[in-house]
Parts: C-alpha cells; structure tokens; sequence
C-alpha cells in the first residue's frame, strides 16, 4: 500500500495548506462545491440504506464512499482546509497570511454550501415528485433528523449547545483524520482504507459534520420538517462549524505537525552522558 511515515505525509499536509491558500478564486470555489454536492449524495445513500436495512450501522458503512470519491479527485472540505491551511501559516510559509487563510475558509464555505444545496433542492424533488406528492420515507427521515438535531439540542438550553459543540469537535477529529488517511499512501487502495475507517466511525456515532449539515437541514426544511432556518444556523451550523475548527486543528492538526515536524529535542540518558565525559 506504500505508506509513507510521520514525517513524510505531515509535510505533505503543510504542502497541502499552503497551495490551498494562493490557489485562485475560481479552482477554490468550483472544488469545495463538487465536494458539498458529493458529500450531500453520499448522506442521502447512507439515509436510504438505513431506511431501507432498518440498519443505522448499514449507513454508516457506505457513507464514506462520498468522501472518498472527493478526495481522490482533488475536492476540498471546510472540515479539510480547517486542518491544513493554518499548518502553513505555523510553518511561516512565505506569503502565508491570516488573512489569505480566512479568505480560503470564507470561499470553501460558501462553495460547499451551494453544492449541499443545490442537492438538497434536487433530492427534494426527487423524494415528492416535482413538490406533486409528500415526501417518501427516505425524505420524512430526513425532516426527522432535522428536527431533532436543532429543537432535540435547544430543549437543553447552554448544556444542549455545549453537547452540540463537542459533537462538532469529535467529528473533526475524525474527518480530519480522514484528509490525513488520504495522503499516507501512494495507492488508491490505501488511501480509501485509510479515510474509510474513521469517516465510518463519526457517522455512526452520529457526531455533527458541518457541510453534511448543510444537506440535512435545508432539504429537511423543504420537505416540511418543522424547524426554522435561525433554529438550523443557532442550534446546529454555527456551533458545529466552530466545534469543527476547533476539534480538527486540536486533535489532528496541531498535534501531528507539533510532534512529527516540531519534535521536541530527544533524551539522553545518563549512561551516554557518563561515557561522553570519560572520553
């Protein structure tokens, strides 16, 4: 599977962060839409699959098939460029900027938002022909999780929110993980085992992932789901976008570059210390 160590593919994240930050405004907004649209169907299949196996694990099992096909075709995640992009910036890559990281994350946002979006708005004519019928058990679902991922967190007032955020920052982790696992291997075959396992893991323990949000609730919205649009951005997007930045830069980021790149001086033990001085 050519795998390649520590070292070799935390500087390939550095990389990684710094051509994110001067790649142009066209290439930025076109690859974080593809990855919204994609990873929106991969979050329908995973919801048909579990309706339809009466299964949650089922879903979760197949979810991560979207976020394969991302990556290997070069898309990016808000999720994703959290992690990398302020890597660089730590690395004092020449010309690397906070300023030039915000207008990365502020571009991949919008860019990943309009392609959930623009699946939401498609499925959702595909789950009640044209708007013609009710939505079908697979869009009702959808209404569902909705409504009990933004009213089931505000029932709880400050502890509903505090859950929200470490959920949001659990699933960074793991999606962060996820980017990594794309660049340890050389292979195709590696890559997608390495992503697979801990995108696997965030969906079925139903953590909150900001740009698969950006599907549910706006196509739960259309569909009838009996939430409103300040319950979708106060009680679940804006919490779990900054638990996002902050569980992916913490737990992956920060903690790989500092010890595979930054690595502390190594001990010596006494014994080579005693035979340095007798020589």
């Amino acid at each position: 599977m050519s795998y390649l160590v520590p070292s070799e593919f935390v500087t390939k994240m550095v990389d990684a962060g710094e051509s994110k930050v001067f790649m142009s405004t066209r290439d930025t907004v076109i690859r974080a839409y593809m990855a919204g649209a994609i990873l929106a169907l991969a979050a329908v299949f995973a919801v048909a699959m579990t309706v339809q196996t009466g299964s949650p694990l089922i879903g979760a099992m197949l979810f991560p098939v979207g976020f394969s096909m991302l990556y290997l075709l070069g898309f990016d995640l808000l999720t994703g460029v959290f992690v990398l992009t302020p890597l660089a910036w730590l690395d004092k890559r020449p010309g690397v900027t906070i300023g030039g990281i915000l207008r990365n994350w502020g571009l991949v946002f919008i860019g990943n938002f309009l392609g959930a979006f623009t699946v939401a708005v498609m499925m959702s004519i595909v789950f009640t022909f044209g708007f013609s019928t009710d939505p079908n058990e697979v869009g009702q679902k959808i209404a569902g999780i909705g409504e009990a991922r933004t009213l089931g967190y505000a029932k709880y007032g400050a502890a509903g929110m505090l859950t929200l955020f470490i959920r949001g920052m659990l699933c960074n982790w793991m999606v962060s993980t996820g980017v990594v696992g794309a660049m340890i291997s050389t292979s195709v075959s590696g890559k997608v085992i390495a992503m697979w396992m801990p995108i696997m893991l965030f969906f079925a323990m139903t953590f909150e992932h900001s740009i698969v949000n950006m599907f549910l609730f706006p196509s739960g919205l259309i569909m009838g789901g009996k939430f409103s649009i300040m319950d979708y951005l106060i009680w679940n997007e804006i919490p779990t976008v900054v638990g996002n930045l902050v569980g992916g830069l913490a737990f992956t980021g920060l903690t790989l570059y500092s010890t595979h790149i930054k690595t502390a001086p190594k001990r010596v033990s006494k014994e080579r210390i005693s035979v340095g001085r007798a020589a």
